[in-house]
């Protein structure tokens, strides 16, 4: 992946009509998330589309104009509607056609088990043409990459190992130093200073996070920055609109817990 600029942006595809019908619950998007975090790379958009051809490749070619990296969840199973490695192939305008090392993994994994490769299996080792595989150490049918796009699977264990084994091979950004504010208070009492600091300090990113019933409660105010002087500044000067409100606040490193 030499041909990436030093600090890619990355974009997450997900493919499936069980997310968009709400039977299956996305937590691919969220791990992804998470890591890219870890390892200082922007994630700037995450996008769900069903399991239609047409959707996936306009989906995957729009993320491909803004980001330098893809990655897709979902859809590379032995199913019929498991299209997207024919709609990566199109997207990217190349071939596609089994593989004969995608096929020596999956007859390795089902002899293992005392199976045979059936037809509906085999077709999970159609690639693209140029693709390399990505290693699946759960059920053995790979993912693929190619042109900065990893194609990897819905199921949340098998995403995660292959995730794992891709991160290593992608540059590092810059980390961020975050601090969280938290105190009892309205956002729209100290809406107008928080917009002020944005403006005010450069580097910065101020998110505002009420509690999750939305009936008040404790507010957490997340300041960061690649810069460690300008994340603990703000936090200092956020602590101080609490308390101009009469409201004493705690400074915490990193963000809030999720609930």
């Amino acid at each position: 992946m030499t041909d990436l600029p030093k600090y890619p942006r990355v974009a997450c595809l997900l493919i499936g009509d069980e997310l968009l019908s709400g039977r299956t619950r996305d937590s691919n998007s969220h791990h992804l998330a998470q890591k890219l975090h870890e390892r200082g790379l922007p994630l700037i958009e995450v996008r769900v589309v069903p399991d239609e051809e047409i959707s996936i490749v306009k989906a995957l070619r729009s993320l491909k104009k803004r980001a330098d990296i893809v990655f897709t969840s979902g859809g590379i199973g032995p199913t019929h509607d498991d299209i997207t490695a024919d709609a990566v192939a199109s997207a990217l305008q190349v071939q596609i056609g089994e593989r004969e090392d995608a096929m020596a993994i999956l007859r390795k994994h089902y002899a293992a088990r005392g199976e045979d490769v059936t037809d509906a299996r085999r077709r999970m080792a159609r690639i693209p043409d140029g693709a390399e595989l990505i290693e699946n150490g759960i059920s053995g049918a790979p993912g693929f990459s190619l042109k900065g796009v990893y194609v990897m699977a819905g199921v949340p264990a098998i995403f995660e190992d292959m995730l794992a084994r891709v991160l290593p091979t992608l540059p590092e950004g810059p980390k961020e130093t975050v601090y969280t504010v938290a105190g009892t208070i309205g956002e729209s009492q100290i809406a107008d200073g928080l917009k002020d600091l944005q403006i005010a300090l450069k580097g910065l990113k101020i998110g505002s996070y009420p509690g999750p019933t939305g009936q008040g409660g404790q507010l957490s105010i997340v300041c960061s920055s690649h810069n460690p002087a300008t994340a603990e500044q703000a936090a200092l000067a956020v602590k101080a609109l609490f308390s101009a409100q009469g409201v004493d606040a705690e400074i915490l490193e990193g963000r809030p817990r999720q609930s």
